[in-house]
């Protein structure tokens, strides 16, 4: 897998575009900001864009979803316990739901606690998981937004994340990306979360 990384906005979030080399399909996650340098991308490299993945609602990683959508004529997909927070047109998702990157899946894994309808896409093929606002490299989303819940963040920790391996390259909503085993060193949040 291919991994284009776009960082804007004054908080700085990540979005991607993913893509096998030599293929025609592609997928953006998470386009926060400055729609037209996804779109230029995709047209530039003569990219197919299957569909928008969003892991939340939040503006900062969906506020260029529209335009991006429209260019490149695709759909957007959020989980459906974030859809009515989201204000344009999105296909509704659920758990375990499989997006075909060509032959390659990735897995749509819910991962309430920074939002009710957070998500991650996973792929073990490439060893790779797009985090959102779940997990970064050194701590964890916050938790005290409208629809934040510590609990449901715990429960994310504790029984989905502490269990991928420590060569699962994270790659999140802010930030740097990083391995597992990196996260379980220097993650304090994440330490704390799980004693």
């Amino acid at each position: 897998m291919e991994i284009k990384t776009f960082t804007g906005g004054v908080l700085k979030s990540n979005g991607y575009i993913i893509y096998k080399k030599g293929k025609k399909t592609c997928y953006i996650i998470d386009p926060g900001y400055k729609a037209n340098k996804f779109i230029d991308f995709v047209q530039k490299n003569d990219l197919c864009c299957k569909g928008i993945l969003l892991t939340h609602h939040h503006y900062d990683h969906v506020g260029a979803a529209d335009k991006t959508a429209r260019e490149t004529d695709c759909p957007v997909f959020i989980h459906r316990q974030d859809i009515d927070k989201y204000k344009n047109e999105a296909v509704p998702m659920e758990d375990g739901e499989i997006f075909l990157l060509d032959e390659e899946e990735i897995r749509v894994i819910h991962t309430p606690g920074h939002t009710h309808g957070g998500v991650c896409y996973y792929s073990e093929k490439s060893k790779a998981v797009f985090t959102g606002d779940t997990v970064f490299n050194v701590d964890l989303g916050r938790t005290d937004l409208s629809d934040g819940s510590e609990k449901e963040m715990q429960d994310s920790i504790r029984n989905i994340i502490s269990l991928w391996g420590n060569d699962m390259i994270i790659y999140p909503g802010h930030g740097d990306a990083c391995t597992m085993k990196y996260v379980r060193k220097n993650n304090k949040e994440f330490k704390e979360t799980l004693k």
